[in-house]
């Protein structure tokens, strides 16, 4: 690594303060449990079994495990299918115990990050409808996106600090005949796989030793009320959020820094709105060219919607113009996925990804035109009317 990415990378290190006495943020926590002692809002425990991790100043925070009501996202649903069943696939491969529901809204994190139109009602009220959905399920709710789970810590925050905001909120839910609740954390999916991530490698079938890979750590992941996040002094000493990173080296990946590791995937909401060159532009530019040049690594790997989506489909636009590009873009669920055996278009759904995701496979062993012919014939058999779709029983064998 040269001296100037060195510099680089020590001017954007973060302090980290292991005591939580010591630290610049209050425990929010706290606050919730004053407000559930005073009639103010429900707040919903983090279900058994649970795992403790640390954040970045060092408070305690609670990952479940399972009873989990999954905050499914509307950009993976309708952009990266394969990245909301690799995180089904990996809780089924488990046993665990969890919902998918159907009565879930968007958290209008496009409204709020990039159009601006709505106001703070509007957008707590939508959060906390959904909150007290999975309140009455009796499932905790684990985070899908990371645009939802940074915007709900947000509104989390107005919640607790603005008892007007709050008398309105809930003058808006006694319409809709629902309760004030709160999650006691609010989680997100990412986190539940970095506490896996043992569990998983010893589960892993596939070896992916020989693989290098580059972190996109997500913005709206740990940048957003930034005292949430998971940190663990074995990550870059602690310097930078341990998910992704942890668990692509709990799978035995080489994960390779580079000097641009902090700056935004391009997404950024507006930009990919008014200003989409902008956005093309600077994910290849910032990020997968730095990657190219400095590491050259077999794949990038991220934890949100919006990153997977800008850093691999904007690879397409700038290969037309000869740009140093082909580094394929995968969430860690589908790589924690792809280690235990998911099928590769069944589960994973490579054929959702704009970069070619073939040289990756080819290294890795994996005989993708095999897979491929399998998914064809389902194809074909679903367009003759033989069966309705490729059911989860199907898909749940690992086959790599």
């Amino acid at each position: 690594m040269t001296t100037a990415v060195q510099d680089i990378l020590e001017r954007k290190s973060q302090a980290v303060a292991p005591d939580p006495k010591r630290a610049p943020t209050h425990d929010i926590r706290e606050t919730l449990y004053e407000l559930e002692a005073k009639g103010e809002i429900i707040l919903q425990r983090v279900p058994e079994p649970f795992v403790e991790v640390i954040t970045k100043y060092g408070r305690t925070k609670r990952i479940p495990i399972e009873h989990t009501w999954h905050h499914k996202s509307c950009g993976q649903c309708g952009h990266i299918p394969g990245y909301t069943s690799s995180v089904y696939w990996l809780h089924r491969q488990f046993n665990l115990d969890f919902l998918d529901p159907t009565d879930q809204t968007s958290c209008t994190g496009w409204n709020y990050y990039a159009s601006a139109t709505s106001n703070a009602v509007a957008q707590a009220a939508v959060m906390v409808r959904n909150f007290a959905a999975a309140y009455e399920t009796g499932y905790f709710p684990l985070i899908h996106c990371g645009t939802s789970y940074g915007h709900y810590k947000e509104i989390r925050e107005q919640l607790v600090h603005h008892k007007s905001l709050r008398d309105e909120v809930r003058r808006v839910l006694d319409k809709l005949g629902k309760p004030l609740v709160l999650p006691e954390e609010i989680v997100h999916y990412s986190e539940w796989v970095h506490v896996m991530r043992h569990r998983i490698a010893e589960r892993q079938r596939v070896d992916l030793s020989m693989l290098t890979a580059t972190v996109h750590p997500a913005c709206h992941y740990y940048k957003i009320v930034a005292e949430d996040a998971i940190y663990d002094p074995d990550i870059y000493g602690g310097q930078r959020t341990a998910t992704v990173t942890a668990t692509l080296e709990a799978l035995g990946i080489h994960v390779a820094d580079y000097s641009t590791w902090f700056d935004c995937c391009g997404f950024g909401f507006r930009h990919i709105l008014v200003q989409r060159d902008f956005t093309r532009s600077f994910a290849v530019l910032r990020k997968i060219e730095t990657m190219k040049q400095e590491v050259d690594p077999d794949l990038t790997v991220t934890h949100d919607t919006g990153c997977v989506t800008t850093l691999d489909k904007s690879q397409f636009a700038a290969k037309a113009h000869e740009r140093k590009v082909g580094i394929p873009v995968l969430s860690d669920a589908q790589v924690a996925a792809l280690a235990m055996g998911a099928h590769p278009f069944r589960v994973i759904q490579f054929h959702w990804h704009s970069t070619d995701w073939r040289p990756l496979l080819e290294k890795i062993g994996v005989d993708w035109r095999r897979y491929w012919e399998e998914f064809q014939e389902d194809l074909e058999a679903i367009r003759a009317g033989k069966k309705a779709g490729i059911t989860w029983q199907e898909a749940d064998q690992p086959v790599l």
